[in-house]
């Protein structure tokens, strides 16, 4: 345990695309116009997600969206979206803490929906110019846990080597995997996912524990891809048109909660203090017995909920959905407050699938608000001092009006 808490944080680098690539709700009618095989369903369906997506206003799509090509992607297109990206903010990050590409010994790369040759980890090392000996792992098809895969591995590599730095690179492609068709289960993550990434720079070197952001605590991960209800909640498949998409079933949320509650009793012992701990026995132990004596009562009075706030102080959750944050916050007991920077990030920003989950860590520095984060310019209007409803409502809630599937028709 001693040796993981030795590693830390640098500094890390949100990415935050051009304002020429916001997705505003009049763009989005344009995108969902362009869909020809749509219809009054699938129309009030998709008002209906995205009204209660959480998502606002300025959230980013990739560059095939926005130039009305989503149905027609390239290689190209997939590949400009990536290095758009790198090019930014691995930029940014190197040049903020003063450190030469040459010193990156350890380089993991996930991008879970495109696998390309060279992959995308070549094109990082050929762009900078990083060392022949470097360390490189290029994941993919990991989805929202692929930045805790990451960071798991440089975790075990600075386990076995000392004095190194490691760069974590996260995002996902967008440009070839936007779903065109009409399958309600396949249009849902054009709803919630947008364009997104982050650069994280790690170092086990004790000389540097100063300047660290942020320093190790602890890191779980449950894996339940044996059972058939996790491992089909979410797979990229065709439609019977044969287009390209992600597919998410009813048992996703399900899935989600039981691998958290999991992941729970696994980190709980390692997080809180042992007063929380026996509180948390004494007050199930008591719930069993009096169950027990009471049988024929139903319920057996309120479920005891242990305390997380006893060894957390701030909670970062994944924003993949107002709905994930909201089951979140009631499973956890947490408070609006506790929650806000997870509400706030999805309004903001959208899911941005594995740059958005990390880990346990510590804050040994606060964020220097004069850096160029992805906040900057915007942070002051968090959170808005008026509503946050998604306008969609406002002004295509007239789609709720229509009855008759035939005689539909969008408005040019």
């Amino acid at each position: 345990m001693q040796e993981d808490q030795e590693y830390c944080i640098l500094d890390y680098q949100c990415y935050k695309p051009t304002d020429d690539r916001m997705l505003d709700s009049e763009l989005c009618l344009a995108v969902i116009k362009r869909t020809k095989n749509l219809g009054l369903l699938e129309y009030k369906f998709i008002l209906k997600k995205v009204v209660n997506s959480g998502i606002g206003e300025q959230t980013y799509a990739p560059r095939t969206i926005i130039a009305g090509r989503e149905q027609n992607p390239t290689i190209l297109d997939a590949i400009s979206e990536m290095e758009e990206f790198f090019h930014d903010s691995i930029a940014k990050l190197l040049a903020r803490t003063a450190i030469s590409p040459l010193e990156i010994e350890v380089l993991v790369v996930n991008v879970s929906m495109l696998s390309l040759v060279p992959s995308l980890a070549a094109r990082i090392i050929n762009h900078y110019k990083m060392r022949d000996d470097i360390k490189v792992y290029n994941l993919s098809g990991m989805g929202c846990s692929a930045s805790l895969i990451s960071v798991d591995i440089v975790r075990n590599i600075f386990k076995s080597n000392k004095n190194l730095y490691a760069l974590v690179v996260t995002t996902e492609s967008m440009a070839p995997n936007w779903y065109s068709g009409n399958d309600k289960s396949m249009i849902l993550p054009n709803c919630l996912f947008r364009s997104g990434g982050c650069a994280v720079l790690l170092t086990n070197k004790r000389a540097l524990k100063h300047r660290a952001m942020f320093r190790f605590k602890c890191l779980v991960r449950t894996h339940h891809g044996a059972r058939d209800e996790s491992y089909s909640c979410c797979m990229q498949q065709q439609d019977e048109q044969g287009r390209l998409g992600v597919y998410l079933t009813k048992n996703l949320p399900k899935a989600a909660t039981r691998a958290f509650v999991d992941n729970l009793r696994e980190i709980s012992p390692r997080i809180l203090p042992i007063s929380e701990l026996l509180r948390f026995m004494v007050v199930s132990l008591v719930r069993k017995m009096s169950k027990t004596q009471t049988s024929s009562e139903a319920g057996g009075g309120t479920k005891p909920v242990i305390n997380f706030k006893t060894g957390v102080d701030h909670f970062c959750l994944h924003h993949g959905g107002k709905s994930v944050i909201d089951g979140v916050k009631l499973s956890l007991g947490l408070s609006e407050y506790d929650i806000e920077p997870s509400r706030m990030t999805l309004h903001r920003f959208g899911n941005t699938s594995a740059s958005s989950l990390c880990c346990v860590w510590e804050v040994v520095r606060d964020l220097d608000l004069s850096d160029a984060n992805a906040w900057k310019d915007c942070i002051e209007g968090y959170p808005p001092a008026v509503s946050m409803a998604n306008p969609f409502m406002e002004k295509f809630g007239w789609i709720n009006q229509e009855f008759d599937p035939d005689t539909f028709k969008i408005p040019e």
